[in-house]
C-alpha cells in the first residue's frame, strides 16, 4: 500500500512527517489488535505535534491509511476493504487523543456506525506516552432508537492488551451485523430437524419438542428418533449417525438441528462442525421461548439469569461457535447480554441479577406477610404447560390473561382476587407452566416466584386429561412440587378439557378431583364450592353471643374468619362463624372465657 499521509500536515517538520509515515512499515500479526510498538510510535508522534493521528488497520495486519488531524479531531476517510455491503468494512481505526483521555467521543462512535468499521479505538496520550485505550464495536440494534448500540471495552493498558480477545470481538461484531442484516432482508422461518433418543416409557418427547419448536417460530421438517444407545461424549449420537444427519440436513435444507436433551460444549462444537448448521438443545429452546414470553421486569431478569447460568459452563472449547449464533432460535434474550461475553462478564452479570432479584424477592416477602396478616387465603394454579391454567383463571375471575393453545403462552405470574360462592375471599395465583425436562437453571432462577406455590393454602393441579400422556405430565408436576417443598399442601386435581373426551374417558369426580371444561364453563360452580370447602376444612364452626361491649371480637371474626350468621339481640350479637383454632383462642381471650 502507498505510504501517503493524509489530513492536516501543515506546519509539521519533514523529520516528523517521515516518522509518522514509518507507521506504514509496521506489520501486525493476524491475531494482534495493536502492538505496543505501533501504539508507542503513534503516541510519540502525537506528543511532538500535539495533534490526533488516525491509523486504519486491515484484517491481515497491514496499515491501510495514516491520517493527521488537529488537537481535537482527525478526518477519517470512508474506507471499505470488504465489498459485501452485508458485512463490516474490514478495517479498524486506531487514533490518538492528545489530551490524555482515551475515552471515545460521540463523533468517534458516530463514525463507527456510519462507516461500519470493524472497531473504533482511541488511545490517550500524555507527554508523548500512551495512557489508556478504549475500543468500541457495533452491537445489537436498539429497539427504542432503531440504531445500533456500541459495545465499549476499556480502559485497557496499552502495554498489555488482550490482543486475541479484541480481534475475536471483530468477528463477533461482523457476525452480529451480518445476521441481523440478513434477518431484516429475508426474515425467513428457520427449518429445523428434531433429534432425540428413543425412551422406554412410550412417551413421545419429540412431539412435545415439535410443539416447542413451533412455539419458538421454527418450521419442523423432520423428526429423527435415534435408537437408545450409550451417550457419545463427543457427538451425543455417535459420529456415524451425525454424518447421516448431515446428509439429511442438506437434503431438507435445514438451518437448525434441535436435540431433545442437554448437550455439552464439546458436543455442540463437534455437532455443528459435522452437521454444517446451527445446533441447539432442548434447554436452549425452552430458555428462548421464556425470553420471548417474559414481559415483566422480574420475568426478564429471571430468564436472563437462567440463560447466563446455563451458558457459563458451555463457553469452554467453543471458540467461534458462540459468535456464529448471531440470530435465530436459541439466541434471544430479554437483556442486552449475548453469547459472546466472556466468563468474567457473565459472572459479574449473574451477581448483579441475583442482587436485583433478591430485592424483588424481599418485596414479595413483605407482600406475603401482609397477606398472611390479613388472613386472605392463597390458591395456586399449577400444571403442565398448556393444561388450561390461564383459561381457568380468566373464567373464575373474569380476567383477560393471555390464553392460547400453545406451550408457555403466559410466563409472568398473575394474581387475581376471587369471591367464592359462600362469600370467602381468596387470591388465585397463576404460575408458570411446568414441562418434561424443565431446565434446572430455569427452576433455580424462578425459584423465588415458584416458592409462592409452597406458601399457598391450596393447590389446584390443572391437568389436560385429553392428552394421551397426562399421567406422565402429572408425575412431572408432582416432582417439581416436591422440589419446592409443596407436596404436602392440600391439592385438588382439576381434570380440564373434558369437552375433548367422550363419557367413558372422563375422569371420575371425587372429594379431591373434579373433571371440568374451563373453555366450556362445565363444573366451574362445583369447583368453586370444592375450593371453599378445602379452604375452610381447617376451620371450626362456632356459635356464641358477643356482648356489645366486646365489639373487637366481631372485628376479629370479620377479619380472620367467615361470618355465617349474625343476629342482634338485647344481650348482644349472636353469631355463627368459621374460624381457625388459633383465632378461636384469640377470641376466647377477648371474651374472657
Amino acid at each position: 500500500m502507498a505510504k501517503k499521509l493524509n489530513g492536516n500536515l501543515s506546519g509539521i517538520r519533514n523529520a516528523v512527517l517521515e516518522k509518522i509515515a514509518s507507521i506504514y512499515d509496521i506489520k501486525l500479526l493476524q491475531d494482534e489488535f495493536a502492538s505496543y510498538e505501533l501504539i508507542s510510535l503513534m503516541a510519540e508522534c502525537t506528543g511532538e505535534i500535539g495533534r490526533e493521528i488516525s491509523v486504519y488497520i486491515a484484517r491481515n495486519g497491514e496499515i491501510a491509511d495514516v491520517s493527521v488531524g488537529d488537537s481535537g479531531k482527525v478526518s477519517m476517510p470512508d474506507m471499505r476493504l470488504v465489498r459485501n455491503e452485508d458485512r463490516l468494512s474490514g478495517v479498524r481505526c486506531l487514533h490518538t487523543h492528545p489530551n490524555g483521555d482515551g475515552r471515545l467521543s460521540g463523533v468517534d462512535l458516530g463514525t463507527l456506525r456510519s462507516s461500519k468499521l470493524d472497531c473504533m479505538a482511541a488511545v490517550g496520550v500524555s507527554e508523548g506516552k500512551p495512557t489508556q485505550l478504549y475500543a468500541a464495536y457495533l452491537g445489537d440494534v436498539n429497539e427504542d432508537t432503531g440504531g445500533r448500540d456500541a459495545l465499549i471495552y476499556g480502559p485497557l493498558r496499552p502495554y498489555k492488551l488482550p490482543q486475541r480477545a479484541l480481534i475475536a470481538e471483530i468477528y463477533n461484531s461482523d457476525d452480529r451485523f451480518r445476521s441481523v442484516t440478513k434477518a431484516a432482508a429475508e426474515d425467513e422461518v428457520e427449518r429445523a430437524i428434531l433429534v432425540g433418543m428413543e425412551n422406554a416409557e412410550g412417551y413421545d418427547t419429540l412431539e412435545e419438542l415439535k410443539e416447542l419448536a413451533q412455539t419458538a417460530g421454527a418450521e419442523v421438517v423432520k423428526k429423527v428418533s435415534v435408537r437408545r444407545r450409550p451417550i457419545d461424549n463427543a457427538t451425543y449420537i455417535g459420529s456415524g449417525k451425525a454424518e447421516e444427519l448431515s446428509l439429511l440436513g442438506s437434503e431438507l435444507e435445514a438451518d437448525l438441528f434441535i436435540f431433545d436433551d442437554e448437550l455439552s460444549a464439546i458436543q455442540l462444537k463437534n455437532l455443528e462442525e459435522t452437521l454444517g448448521a446451527r445446533v441447539i438443545d432442548r434447554t436452549t429452546l425452552i430458555l428462548d421461548i421464556f425470553a420471548a414470553r417474559a414481559m415483566s421486569r422480574e420475568g426478564k431478569l429471571q430468564v436472563e439469569l437462567a440463560q447466563l447460568r446455563y451458558r457459563l459452563p458451555r463457553l469452554l472449547g467453543q471458540g467461534r461457535i458462540l459468535s456464529r449464533l448471531g440470530g435465530g432460535i436459541g439466541t434471544r434474550g430479554p437483556g442486552e447480554k449475548k453469547l459472546e461475553i466472556d466468563r468474567r462478564r457473565i459472572r459479574r452479570r449473574i451477581y448483579e441479577l441475583e442482587v436485583e432479584l433478591g430485592e424483588i424477592s424481599k418485596q414479595r416477602g413483605l407482600r406475603r406477610v401482609t397477606r398472611q396478616a390479613n388472613r386472605i387465603p392463597l390458591v395456586a394454579l399449577v400444571g403442565y404447560t398448556n393444561a388450561g391454567k390461564s383459561t381457568l383463571l380468566n373464567k373464575l375471575t373474569e380476567s383477560d390473561v393471555l390464553a392460547e393453545d400453545m406451550l408457555f403462552a403466559t410466563l409472568d405470574p398473575v394474581v387475581r382476587q376471587i369471591t367464592l360462592s359462600g362469600g370467602t375471599e381468596a387470591l388465585l395465583s397463576d404460575t408458570v407452566g411446568f414441562i418434561n425436562k424443565l431446565p434446572h437453571d430455569l427452576v433455580e432462577a424462578f425459584r423465588s416466584t415458584l416458592e409462592e406455590v409452597s406458601n399457598a393454602d391450596l393447590i389446584l393441579h390443572v391437568i389436560d386429561c385429553s392428552s394421551p400422556y397426562h399421567d406422565k405430565q402429572i408425575a412431572v408436576v408432582e416432582d417439581v412440587l416436591a422440589s419446592l417443598n409443596a407436596a404436602d399442601i392440600p391439592t385438588i386435581r382439576v381434570y380440564n378439557k373434558i369437552d375433548k373426551l367422550t363419557g367413558a374417558d372422563i375422569p371420575a369426580e371425587t372429594e379431591t378431583q373434579l373433571p371440568i371444561s374451563a373453555k366450556g364453563g362445565v363444573n366451574l360452580d362445583k369447583l368453586l364450592s370444592m375450593i371453599e370447602s378445602a379452604l375452610n376444612a381447617s376451620r371450626r364452626e362456632i356459635e356464641l353471643l358477643v356482648p356489645y361491649s366486646k365489639y373487637e371480637a366481631i372485628a376479629l371474626i370479620r377479619e380472620r374468619g367467615m361470618l355465617l350468621e349474625e343476629e342482634h339481640t338485647e344481650e348482644g350479637t349472636r353469631i355463627r362463624a368459621l374460624l381457625d383454632q388459633a383465632d378461636i383462642g384469640a377470641l376466647k381471650k377477648i371474651l374472657d372465657f
